[in-house]
């Protein structure tokens, strides 16, 4: 079975942000079929929510664990300051937290250990402005509200996207290339590490998701999308995809964290 994690928000505090909707969170991760030890990593911050994020670590035994955690715990420790409520924030400053992520995992892992990292960020929680970061190929997906789509809004730092970019592959034949696991940036490879963020429209009642490549590498953009439309609760929907990832070989370590905006 696969193991459960409400989101980890500290107790709302009475006062201005007692009345005020907030974003639903919840986390399922799993050691996968294969693999002996999860070196998949998560963290929901903040009440009001400020972040999200999927860490998959990577450098060998336990290397990959140690990045991973390396990173979230990072987040966790300065996404309070970084990304406080009541303020509005931009687009750089989560760059610069992710960088701050980059140089906890080169002092934890002494270069020989990296990680993916993508982050959801709350910008503005007046303003409900959100938005993404991502190194590497865990990805972040938009399900919008009264849309039957799934959008992906990360992009994979990868070889094989780099050969999908360049016309030489289909997404298909990029599934099952040999080269689907390189990934081309990871945190705790660099110090100079070049970051993708981007700020997204985001209207009430959509969902995202954020999954490491265990979960993606087992099933289609179609079948996520049909299980989280399927599914009553964000609970039930996380349970779902990574349940459907494990019967479908579970090859890696999976995680998914499912985002509803109120």
């Amino acid at each position: 079975m696969s193991e459960p994690h409400a989101a980890d928000a500290a107790p709302a505090e009475p006062g201005a942000w007692a009345s005020v909707p907030r974003p639903e969170a919840v986390a399922v991760t799993h050691v996968g079929a294969v693999r002996e030890l999860n070196e998949d990593s998560w963290a929901v911050v903040g009440d009001p929510l400020l972040l999200a994020a999927v860490a998959d670590g990577m450098g060998g035994h336990e290397a990959g664990e140690v990045a991973s955690a390396a990173a979230v715990a990072e987040l966790h420790r300065r996404a309070p300051s970084v990304l406080a409520p009541g303020v509005a924030h931009t687009p750089q400053e989560l760059g610069a937290l992710v960088h701050e992520a980059n140089a906890a995992v080169l002092a934890a892992g002494g270069g020989r250990a990296g990680t993916t990292l993508t982050v959801l960020a709350c910008l503005d929680t007046e303003a409900g402005r959100w938005a993404v970061a991502n190194v590497g190929d865990s990805r972040i997906y938009l399900r919008p509200v009264g849309a039957g789509v799934l959008q992906q809004v990360t992009v994979d730092h990868s070889a094989v996207q780099l050969m999908v970019d360049a016309g030489d592959l289909t997404p298909a034949e990029a599934r099952v290339h040999p080269r689907r696991n390189v990934i081309t940036r990871a945190l705790g490879s660099t110090q100079a590490l070049t970051v993708d963020v981007m700020e997204l429209d985001v209207a009430p009642g959509d969902r995202f998701l954020l999954c490491s490549d265990g979960l993606t590498g087992e099933l289609l953009d179609d079948e996520i999308l049909a299980i989280m439309d399927d599914a009553a609760t964000l609970d039930e929907a996380a349970e779902r995809l990574v349940e459907a990832a494990l019967w479908r070989g579970g090859r890696d370590n999976i995680t998914a964290v499912l985002v509803r905006i109120p």
